[in-house]
């Protein structure tokens, strides 16, 4: 029988494989008929979600993915970069069972990055970072981690990373290669790199006036003559709303998003 655990797990893997995007839409009578199991369950589950913060509900749209702000996209790599580093920080030695697992990983990682799973591949680079935690043998953290991961893949799609996988996976390889050699310090250092190589790479944009267009269009209207120097004709014509404004009809937002029934 489906639990609450199992839904939730699998909906942090597809968000972890880019198969759901910031804002999909996840329906609670879709998720019962696809995991076959009651609307309690499914709301069992995505209330964990949400306090995990990777999913939340409004009165209007229901259940979606996170859509993480600019401040909140940096508030994650922050908190990311706390954990990692303090987990490196805090060793004296990793055991070659560890180094093995780690190693294993990777594999998988390089095979996955030969192949054409683009799923596989996403959820790979960014669960090195979870299997890491693990592998020092902190659970905790590992879950803690987990979650992060999964609000900065969401963070990646939203702000259109252009980080290289090859580049991920390789940086992996140096922080495995640094703590088999028991070099701590060089792990991380190599980690924060990481870490920062990643964030770097996101396409955040300056701020912007969200009531630009609406301001133009309600500016005081001049209505003093114009100069008797000029042609009549050249006077400026009345600002139009260009076509390519985005709509503000919130249908348009929620056909962009996707249920996890046509995804999984």
């Amino acid at each position: 029988m489906t639990t609450a655990n199992d839904i939730s797990n699998r909906i942090i893997e597809a968000v972890m494989a880019q198969k759901l995007a910031p804002g999909s839409r996840l329906g609670e009578q879709q998720l019962a008929m696809l995991f076959d199991c009651s609307r309690t369950i499914v709301r069992e589950a995505l209330t964990r979600l949400s306090t995990r913060g990777i999913v939340t509900v409004s009165a209007r749209r229901g259940w979606y993915v996170i859509e993480p702000s600019e401040d909140e996209a940096r508030e994650a790599f922050e908190a990311r970069r706390v954990i990692e580093l303090g987990l490196l920080h805090q060793l004296k030695s990793v055991d070659k069972a560890a180094v093995r697992q780690l190693k294993a990983h990777l594999q998988r990682e390089k095979a996955a990055l030969a192949g054409s799973d683009v799923g596989v591949r996403s959820f790979l680079l960014g669960d090195f970072h979870v299997c890491l935690a693990e592998c020092l043998g902190n659970g905790l953290l590992a879950d803690t981690l987990r979650d992060f991961t999964a609000r900065t893949t969401l963070i990646a799609m939203l702000y259109q990373s252009s980080h290289d996988a090859a580049q991920s996976c390789a940086d992996h390889v140096r922080i495995v290669e640094a703590l088999e050699a028991g070099d701590i310090v060089r792990a991380e250092a190599l980690m924060s790199e990481h870490i920062g190589t990643v964030q770097s790479a996101l396409r955040l944009q300056a701020s912007s006036d969200p009531l630009a267009g609406l301001r133009d269009a309600l500016a005081p209207v001049r209505k003093s003559p114009a100069p008797t120097t000029a042609p009549a004709r050249s006077r400026k014509p009345r600002a139009v709303p260009s076509s390519t404004t985005p709509a503000s009809d919130p249908d348009a937002s929620a056909d962009a998003s996707t249920y996890l029934g046509a995804l999984l």
